[in-house]
């Protein structure tokens, strides 16, 4: 069987979850992105916004989903991880969660203290060790293989806190995801070198041209910024995502017909999308 992996986004917005009328064709759920291959249905997750409560059930319901779940982050900003403490799994003492941060020179030394500490009493009910799933807390610097032959390696870039660009391959299959990035006056060449020849590049695209000059400092990118990236790279798609809690339906269905002028293969992401790779 020929290794496929299934691209599904469950989380699009960025800073904060947004719900109301407007708002629904591209999400209102923080980041999360999952990727599951084809021959033992094993998933990855990439960050826990809020969109990993769906995930998490979806997971439960499915009887043949492995019982071993990766979950890694970009960065621990409140966005990308107030979903986790809704995540079902995590409370399935049949399942291990491998929880992944990875790349040199990053702050934080101790990613289950920065669990422990989210799961206090002071914020939640239920206390990380009495979660129930067993947890395995990884820091690799370099690389992690997954799903057996799948390497993923990272790219630290500029985003206040730090923040990590991921590229995941088999093979000649590339998977690049690229969120909470400043680039700043130009193109950042380290993460033109890591997208180069993408099958998927996923960019954040928080802001138009206008909104980036006064939001300098703010760790995010602009939608030409994004195509620039993919364009240098020689990328096949690109999925722009993070969208602004002010970016409502008709802003973006404007913007993704704007970008699509340029780049043709690009998308605005959606909660729901997927893609195989």
């Amino acid at each position: 069987m020929e290794p496929k992996f299934k691209v599904k986004f469950y989380g699009t917005r960025g800073s904060i979850p947004i719900s109301e009328p407007g708002f629904y064709e591209f999400g209102g759920n923080t980041t999360c992105i999952s990727i599951t291959n084809n021959i033992n249905n094993r998933i990855a997750i990439i960050d826990a916004g809020t969109g990993i409560r769906k995930l998490g059930k979806e997971i439960e319901q499915d009887p043949s989903s492995d019982n071993e779940i990766y979950l890694a982050f970009t960065h621990f900003h409140w966005d990308h991880i107030q979903g986790f403490p809704f995540f079902k799994p995590a409370y399935n003492v049949e399942k291990t969660l491998n929880i992944i941060t990875m790349g040199r020179d990053r702050p934080l030394k101790d990613i289950q203290s920065l669990f422990n500490f989210q799961m206090h009493e002071v914020f939640f009910p239920v206390k990380l060790d009495e979660m129930g799933a067993k947890m395995n807390f990884l820091m690799p610097k370099d690389e992690i293989e997954l799903f057996g032959e799948t390497v993923v390696t990272v790219r630290k870039h500029n985003h206040p806190g730090t923040a990590y660009s991921m590229r995941l391959y088999w093979r000649e299959k590339v998977i690049v995801i690229c969120t909470d990035i400043e680039h700043g006056k130009k193109i950042d060449q380290r993460i033109v070198s890591l997208a180069r020849g993408a099958d998927i590049l996923i960019h954040d695209a928080q802001y138009n041209p206008e909104e980036l000059e006064t939001h300098r400092g703010w760790g995010h990118s602009s939608y030409e910024q994004a195509i620039e990236v993919a364009e240098q790279a020689g990328c096949k798609m690109l999925i722009l995502t993070h969208h602004d809690p002010d970016h409502n339906d008709e802003f973006l269905f404007k913007m993704e017909n704007k970008c699509r002028e340029r780049f043709k293969d690009c998308l605005l992401a959606r909660e729901g999308m997927e893609f195989t790779v």
